[in-house]
């Protein structure tokens, strides 16, 4: 891939990794749940989900996807019952301050945060979409494609990092601020919510004709 179309392509990535979505809320709910260094795990769950995406788009298998009724809908409907799911596991979440977290017990494991946030970017037909209709504008296809998709991929990543970052530091110092239990109570709700707009979103998105 050539400099100046990787550059372009770099430019895009923190476009993509700045819009809204579902990789967003999850990344700011760990954050408000977990405090940064735990709830940090959810990111790296994120960016096994966009490898995942994008091993799917190289091997051919997005577009099998993407073509197949069947195949949209079941990724799709799956990836609507787990945000939906996360939604009101965020609403019924206790109101409790953060936990130490020098301390383990009662935390969500590390494990479970990476699991969470692969399944959220994982199991989502728009990220697949998205990947078959922008990633081929900077593809060379005389050149060997494994190692472009590998360039793309670690530029997806990198950028998520940095911005997941920000977004899952946001909400741990919004919460440091948090002290009443009501308090904690609205911003679970509010998160809770969210995960479930997202799913309605994504329940509307339609596979291209």
């Amino acid at each position: 891939m050539d400099l100046s179309v990787w550059l372009t392509f770099f430019a895009a990535s923190w476009a993509i990794s700045l819009s809204p979505g579902a990789g967003a809320i999850a990344a700011m709910s760990s954050g408000l749940n977990h405090g940064f260094r735990r709830g940090y795990f959810t990111t790296f769950g994120l960016i096994l989900g966009i490898l995942t995406q994008v091993v799917l788009v190289g091997a051919g298998l997005g577009a099998l996807i993407a073509a197949s009724s069947l195949g949209f809908a079941l990724v799709k409907w799956l990836g609507v019952a787990y945000l939906v799911w996360l939604g009101i596991a965020q609403w019924r979440a206790p109101a409790k301050p953060l936990v130490a977290e020098s301390s383990d017990a009662g935390l969500v494991t590390r494990r479970q945060l990476v699991l969470r946030g692969w399944a959220i970017n994982a199991v989502n037909p728009k990220g697949t979409v998205f990947l078959l209709a922008v990633v081929p504008q900077f593809l060379d296809l005389h050149a060997a494609l494994a190692s472009q998709y590998l360039v793309i991929g670690a530029t997806l990543c990198f950028t998520d990092l940095v911005v997941m970052a920000g977004y899952t530091a946001l909400a741990a110092k919004v919460l440091a601020a948090l002290r009443s239990a009501e308090h904690i109570k609205t911003m679970n709700r509010v998160f809770g919510s969210l995960f479930i707009a997202a799913g309605a979103l994504l329940a509307t998105f339609k596979r291209a004709a």
